[in-house]
């Protein structure tokens, strides 16, 4: 019987394709759990890692998909509790409210020179992630999909559309280049950019109304955009101001146009993390916003009502 983890030697002798990689996906939740599948389901070598229960489940179950686009399939997957072995990217989908503790899977020797790739949500984390690794390693990437993890390994990939981009530098462009390469060869809608500033401010400059309004509004993306529209239209406006203190140019027109063509009944993570009772990217997300426009001077008087709105509500919660 053939080993159901070795890697798919077909894809290597496939002219067009890129050949096997040797990936990490730290945190196969929704996110990671879709990225993993992907990328193991073309022939690359990826293993998750995770807790000891989660790491279990995963290599004995394997991951199942299901999506309109991408199609549906289950794949074996191999799993681990730490990074042990030569990788050439390691991915980091964790929660930001995880990234810490998420960490100590990956230690810095163990890392050798792969690339390590945070989809996090935010902008501060690049920060954090460059006091422990060497910059040259760390690859700002954003990720634009609905996923929803429906249970262990089970992830249903949720939205028409799951948009990658990867900020590469002098130093390891080429790397990155063959990174995205395997991504667009795994279904993923890829480009890469060389301003990791305006990038990371592109992804935020929209996922924060959709964010804040759909949470604080305890409601769909179509609520969002309707019954709280002048909500959504004033972090907008914020957040593209702050975004220009920052370097970033957003144009306001574009990210609404955005808002208003995202299906009615999408939900964002922040809304679906309430509604469960689980931790918030609030700080993340918002609070970035906020720490952002008071070093700049800006004014953000609605994302800081409804920033305030939602840390009293986890408060009184929590």
């Amino acid at each position: 019987m053939s080993d159901p983890f070795e890697t798919d030697r077909s894809a290597e002798e496939a002219p067009d394709r890129p050949p096997p990689a040797a990936l990490a996906v730290l945190g196969p939740g929704a996110v990671g759990g879709l990225l993993a599948a992907l990328l193991a389901r073309r022939g690359d070598s990826v293993v998750c890692l995770a807790g000891e229960r989660s790491a279990a489940q995963l290599a004995a179950h394997g991951l199942s998909i299901r999506s309109a686009t991408l199609g549906d399939f289950s794949t074996p997957i191999r799993a681990a509790t730490e990074l042990g072995s030569d990788a050439d990217a390691c991915l980091v989908t964790v929660k930001a409210t995880q990234l810490l503790p998420a960490l100590d899977r990956v230690g810095a020797d163990a890392l050798g020179g792969a690339l390590l790739v945070p989809f996090l949500n935010g902008i501060e984390h690049v920060a954090v992630l460059r006091e422990r690794y060497p910059d040259a390693e760390v690859v700002p990437a954003t990720i634009r999909v609905e996923a929803l993890r429906a249970g262990p390994g089970e992830i249903e990939h949720a939205s028409p559309f799951a948009v990658v981009e990867l900020a590469a530098s002098r130093d390891n462009r080429e790397r990155v280049a063959s990174l995205a390469s395997r991504l667009a060869d795994a279904g993923l809608d890829v480009s890469v950019r060389d301003d990791e500033t305006a990038m990371l401010w592109d992804k935020l400059s929209f996922l924060t109304p959709l964010a804040l309004v759909t949470t604080h509004a305890r409601a769909p993306a179509g609520v969002a955009r309707t019954e709280r529209r002048d909500d959504a239209l004033g972090v907008i406006h914020e957040v593209a101001a702050v975004a220009r203190a920052a370097g970033a140019a957003v144009h306001e027109a574009a990210v609404l146009e955005l808002l208003d063509g995202v299906p009615e009944q999408m939900e964002s993570s922040m809304q679906r993390d309430a509604a469960a009772g689980r931790p918030l990217e609030l700080e993340a997300i918002g609070g970035a916003v906020l720490r952002a426009a008071e070093a700049a001077g800006v004014a953000a008087p609605v994302t800081a009502r409804l920033v305030g709105d939602l840390r009293d509500r986890e408060d009184s919660t929590g």
